[in-house]
């Protein structure tokens, strides 16, 4: 088959690799009929993210179709159509149990680290792809929803929603700023309007996303750039900074901006993957009984999230600003890399 292949920091090729097999009863293969690309594969393409080796196959985002299942799976079928979660899920060890699946502690990939496709095993930018424990790691795709909107199920939507909107814990009436634009935050802007805040700031360099955030519930825009962006954001609450800042770019500036709107007794809820250390002045915020949360997806409220796209409570259509086939995935990385110039959101291939 095809796939992208990762050679190094910079280095990804469109090349032939061999199938993928079934290794374990609970497995199924899935061929690939959309998938995408995410931030966090640019942090592995600048080598932000080392556990990444040469000659692994990229991608945790897909929508395909069933070809193959293991011994042990008889709640999928062949031809099922599904969603591939970015985290893998055993479903029986304590972490899954409690809904920590990005923490599952089975042995595929490494215990400890559920996100494991493009990361610790070969992922989903390819025309196959082998989905251990199938039967806690895919969802069927429900009637109607096609395969672009269903796609962002994988990881975006849920990341956004889990580690932004509820471990900031957004509750009504609260201003929320979202730092970052991109599709995740976007995902989180969007999801954030499901708890009722009052005000959602989207705050970024690039004026465009700014903008098409209001398209899916930002009330304001701030474009960072500004002199004055911070007196912009204070304008927006009653002076004394925001309930919730989400921090959805992952360097260390955006940290540093979310700290500085965040009001005392708020939440700082950080989504971006990050590449280099952060500073906290522990000795000026220690008094301020801030809320930081970290975190990777758990994919927890995946199901209800399907249940909403499926009903059209989430209106997503507009996150997908540029398709291509899959064999074009290197011009489409090119796009995507290139948001600010060519105004990417979210880039779709399609087998």
């Amino acid at each position: 088959m095809k796939a992208l292949v990762y050679h190094g920091p910079g280095q990804k090729a469109w090349e032939d690799v061999p199938d993928p097999t079934i290794l374990k009863p609970t497995d199924a293969i899935v061929k690939i009929d959309t998938t995408t690309i995410c931030g966090t594969d640019l942090h592995i393409l600048k080598g932000d993210v080392p556990a990444v080796t040469p000659g692994r196959i990229l991608g945790h985002e897909g929508v395909g179709t069933i070809t193959e299942v293991g011994s042990a799976v008889t709640d999928l079928a062949v031809g099922d159509r599904v969603i591939v979660s970015c985290v893998s899920a055993c479903g029986k060890c304590d972490f899954c149990k409690k809904g920590v699946y990005s923490h599952c502690q089975a042995d595929e990939g490494a215990p400890g680290i559920g996100w494991i496709f493009g990361h610790l095993i070969d992922g989903t930018q390819a025309e196959l792809v082998r989905v251990p424990f199938a039967e806690t790691s895919l969802y069927r795709v429900p009637e109607g929803v096609p395969d672009e909107l269903a796609v962002l199920i994988s990881d975006i939507l849920p990341t956004g929603h889990e580690i932004g909107v509820r471990y900031g814990a957004v509750s009504p009436g609260d201003v929320v700023a979202v730092v970052g634009a991109g599709p995740v935050g976007l995902a989180a802007i969007t999801t954030a309007a499901l708890y009722g805040p009052s005000r959602v700031i989207a705050v970024d360099l690039d004026a465009n996303r700014v903008e098409q955030a209001k398209r899916f519930g930002a009330t304001d825009g701030v474009v960072s750039s500004d002199a004055d962006w911070k007196e912009q954001v204070f304008a927006l609450t009653d002076g004394l900074g925001v309930d919730v800042a989400i921090e959805a770019v992952g360097v260390p500036a955006t940290w540093d901006m979310s700290l500085e709107i965040v009001r005392p007794a708020g939440h700082v809820a950080n989504v971006g993957v990050h590449g280099k250390p952060v500073t906290f002045k522990l000795d000026e915020k220690w008094i301020e009984n801030l809320t930081i949360t970290t975190g990777l997806v758990n994919t927890n409220t995946s199901p209800m999230l399907i249940k909403l796209l499926a009903q059209g409570k989430l209106d997503v259509a507009g996150f997908v600003s540029h398709h291509y086939a899959l064999s074009d995935i290197l011009d489409a990385y090119e796009t995507f890399g290139n948001a600010a110039e060519t105004k990417a959101l979210k880039v779709v291939l399609t087998a």
